[in-house]
């Protein structure tokens, strides 16, 4: 009764007309043009940070697990005090702290950072309805076949606990022929559970946001987040990955699958057999749930100017940085972030094909960065593994990182 309720109200609203906000800013005729300024990836440089006895556990730590390249950003309380890239990012060039990389489900932090931009301007709220009349996507209310649809929000999308499953198949890294036809398949489709019950890890949730960030700024997503979170930041090497190897930016690392890995069809039908990380997923197409690409002192900018706690510069609101990382229990996603203990340890990893990231911040104002350009046979597992490589760096070197700040080289 209280579900059909609701969707009722939602009707007569949509009857009555004039009640729902409006969703859709009108178009803008050309985007602000961002200048493409990489001087973060540019300036600090491997010859800047050297700690021999620190970078033998790391370079041990690649033996161990076979990678071919790695980047690490250490800060201490929004200064960067140390960053260094370890190996090769491909044959003929070594990996830097400014090497860009695909971030795999780090991603999400940053298109959760565009929707708290958003609310801030007052153009999406958590608890704004994603579909039905007064929707922000209800032009795909055709698809819809259940009517649990309409019970979904913004904020469930944001904490996985929309109603998607992967079971069977993540539907973002399947091979449709296109958006559109992505989107009519899955929404016509019965939720897995009743929005806001339960919770289940999903891809297919933020490529939503992403098409909401669209929808309701009236720009690109790309363009959106390059202008409205990156470049208030600072950080200006963000980008959209590419699906294959021709395809990677300048500046861009190569990436390595696991020995003897199996090769696989290309999500799109062009080839019979490729490496799955050039190829093997639409990662372009994933948008804001597994697309950007970023180095690890960029990312490391961009958590000081998201954690509320200065000296560096906020871009979001001391409420926003709240709402970000409320601890609620165990049991529940925070928003964008893996997960944010009460202590202020927060966690988000990210891993797929070719890729192992992690950023984990600190009770004592630490935050560490790890970015490699290979997969491990431990998959979204290797978090754990990355996670511990951390607490050995800090429990034995931790005194000895140099008092600075590299950023300011910038």
């Amino acid at each position: 009764m209280k579900k059909a309720g609701f969707i009722l109200a939602l009707l007569l609203l949509a009857v009555a007309g004039g009640f729902c906000l409006s969703h859709s800013r009108p178009p803008q005729e050309t985007a602000v043009p961002i200048a493409w300024r990489d001087s973060l990836n540019q300036v600090i440089t491997n010859d800047l940070s050297s700690l021999p006895e620190m970078d033998q556990v790391v370079d041990s730590f690649m033996t161990f697990w076979s990678l071919h390249g790695v980047s690490l950003a250490v800060c201490r309380h929004d200064s960067l005090l140390y960053a260094r890239g370890y190996g090769k990012a491909d044959a003929a060039a070594p990996m830097t702290p400014g090497t860009t990389l695909r971030l795999a489900s780090v991603s999400k932090l940053l298109t959760a950072v565009g929707i708290m931009r958003l609310q801030e301007k007052g153009l999406v709220f958590l608890d704004s309805p994603v579909f039905g009349p007064c929707g922000i996507l209800d032009e795909y209310d055709s698809y819809i076949r259940d009517d649990d649809y309409y019970l979904i929000t913004v904020e469930h999308l944001l904490r996985h606990q929309a109603g998607f499953t992967s079971r069977g198949g993540d539907p973002v890294f399947s091979p449709y022929p296109s958006q559109k036809e992505l989107l009519r398949t899955q929404l016509a489709r019965k939720l897995s559970y009743e929005p806001g019950t339960t919770q289940e890890y999903s891809n297919f949730g933020f490529l939503l946001l992403s098409l909401i960030i669209e929808k309701v700024s009236g720009l690109p997503y790309e363009a959106f987040m390059q202008q409205e979170v990156f470049a208030p930041a600072r950080c200006h090497g963000f980008r959209l990955a590419g699906n294959y190897l021709q395809d990677r930016h300048p500046g861009e690392s190569r990436y390595y699958m696991q020995a003897e890995a199996e090769r696989t069809p290309s999500f799109d039908g062009r080839f019979a057999a490729v490496e799955k990380c050039y190829g093997g997923n639409n990662i372009s197409g994933s948008l804001g749930a597994g697309g950007w690409t970023g180095s690890a002192v960029e990312l490391a900018r961009l958590v000081a100017a998201i954690d509320g706690k200065g000296p560096l510069e906020d871009i979001l609101q001391p409420f926003s940085v709240t709402q970000m990382t409320n601890y609620y229990d165990s049991d529940t996603f925070s928003l964008g972030w893996n997960d944010t203990k009460p202590t202020g340890e927060w966690t988000r990893s990210g891993s797929f094909s070719g890729t192992q990231a992690l950023i984990k911040t600190f009770p004592d104002g630490e935050c560490w960065v790890f970015i490699s350009n290979t997969s491990t046979w431990r998959g979204s597992r290797f978090a754990r593994n990355i996670g511990a490589l951390f607490e050995n760096l800090r429990s034995r070197f931790d005194g000895d990182l140099p008092v600075r700040d590299l950023f300011r080289t910038n």
